[in-house]
C-alpha cells in the first residue's frame, strides 16, 4: 500500500511542477486568531494560488514553532478549539478550494485518538497526509502504516544536523514529499539561504524521488525566488501569519500573490 501511495502523491506534485518550477505551501493554526479568520486566510490563499496548505492542530507544547505559532498555539487553545472544528475546517476547505491540505501537529494530540481513528477522520476530511515534527520515524510504524492503507502520506523532515545515514534512512521511507527544515532551531526567524542550504538540499535530494519542501525562515519573495532550482515547494509559515497581524486581510492576500508570482 504505501509504494502505491508514494507514487500517487509524488506523481501529483510532479503534474504541478510540470506547469511550474516552484510550488508554494502555506500554513494556519486553526482557531487563531478566528475560525472566521482562519476562512478569510483560505480563502486568500485560494484565490492566490497556493498549491498547499498546512493547518496546524494547536497544541500545549509545539517544541518546533517559533515564538509567533506559540502564541497562536495558546491562544487558541484558550478559545476552545476542538478536534470537531478542526476537522469541520479541513472538510469545508477540501471541498471548496483547489489546493491540498496537510495535517500539522504534535504526536500526543494524534496518540489520544488512536493512530487509525486519527488517519480515517484525515481521510474522511479530504486532507492527503500529516507532518508530526516530533514522531521519529523508529515510533511512528503504526501510524504509517494505517496512513498508508488510506491513501495519505505520512511526510518526513529532513534537518542539516541528519547524518548522511539518517537521511538515507529517511528518504527510502519518504511519501509526498520531505519538509527540509533550513536550519536546526523553531520556525520564524529568517534564513540565511546562500550559508549551507543548496548543499543541504543537494544531500537530501540524493536519498528521495519525492518532492523536497524547505521551510524555517522562509519570509519574503526574494526567499522563494532564491528557492528556485533547489527545492520544489516553499514553505511559508511565520510570514503569512505576521503579513495577517500587521497588514489585515487585504494586506494579506496581497503578500501571498507576490509569494506566487515567484513560483512560476
Amino acid at each position: 500500500m504505501s509504494v502505491t501511495h508514494k507514487v500517487d502523491l509524488a506523481n501529483h506534485l510532479g503534474r504541478r511542477l510540470e506547469k511550474k518550477p516552484l510550488l508554494l505551501m502555506t500554513h494556519l493554526v486553526v482557531g487563531y486568531p478566528s475560525l472566521d479568520a482562519n476562512w478569510a486566510m483560505l480563502e486568500a490563499m485560494d484565490g492566490a494560488g497556493v498549491d498547499l496548505v498546512e493547518l496546524q492542530m494547536p497544541f500545549s507544547e509545539p517544541i518546533a514553532d517559533g515564538p509567533s505559532f506559540v502564541k497562536a498555539n495558546h491562544e487558541a487553545i484558550q478559545a476552545g478549539t476542538t478536534w470537531q472544528d478542526y476537522f469541520d475546517l479541513a472538510a469545508r476547505a477540501a471541498e471548496r478550494f483547489s489546493f491540498e491540505i496537510i495535517f500539522m501537529g504534535y504526536c500526543n494530540s494524534v496518540f489520544s485518538m488512536g493512530a487509525q481513528r486519527f488517519c480515517e477522520r484525515l481521510s474522511e476530511a479530504g486532507m492527503k497526509g500529516f507532518i508530526i515534527p516530533d514522531l521519529p520515524q523508529e515510533e511512528a510504524a503504526e501510524l504509517n502504516e494505517a496512513a498508508h492503507g488510506l491513501g495519505l502520506a505520512p511526510i518526513p523532515i529532513m534537518t542539516p544536523t541528519n547524518s548522511p545515514a539518517r537521511l538515507a534512512e529517511i528518504g527510502c521511507q519518504a511519501s509526498g514529499f520531505v519538509y527540509c527544515a533550513a536550519r536546526k532551531g523553531v520556525t520564524g526567524r529568517k534564513t540565511d539561504l546562500s550559508v549551507g542550504v543548496p548543499e543541504f538540499l543537494q544531500r537530501c535530494r540524493e536519498t528521495t524521488s519525492v518532492p523536497l519542501g524547505l521551510g524555517f525562515g522562509i519570509r519574503a519573495p526574494e526567499d522563494v525566488r532564491e528557492l528556485r532550482g533547489l527545492a520544489d515547494i516553499a514553505i511559508i509559515g511565520t510570514a503569512g501569519l505576521d503579513a495577517w497581524q500587521e497588514r489585515g486581510p487585504e494586506g494579506y492576500g496581497r503578500f501571498l500573490e507576490t509569494l506566487v508570482a515567484e513560483t512560476v
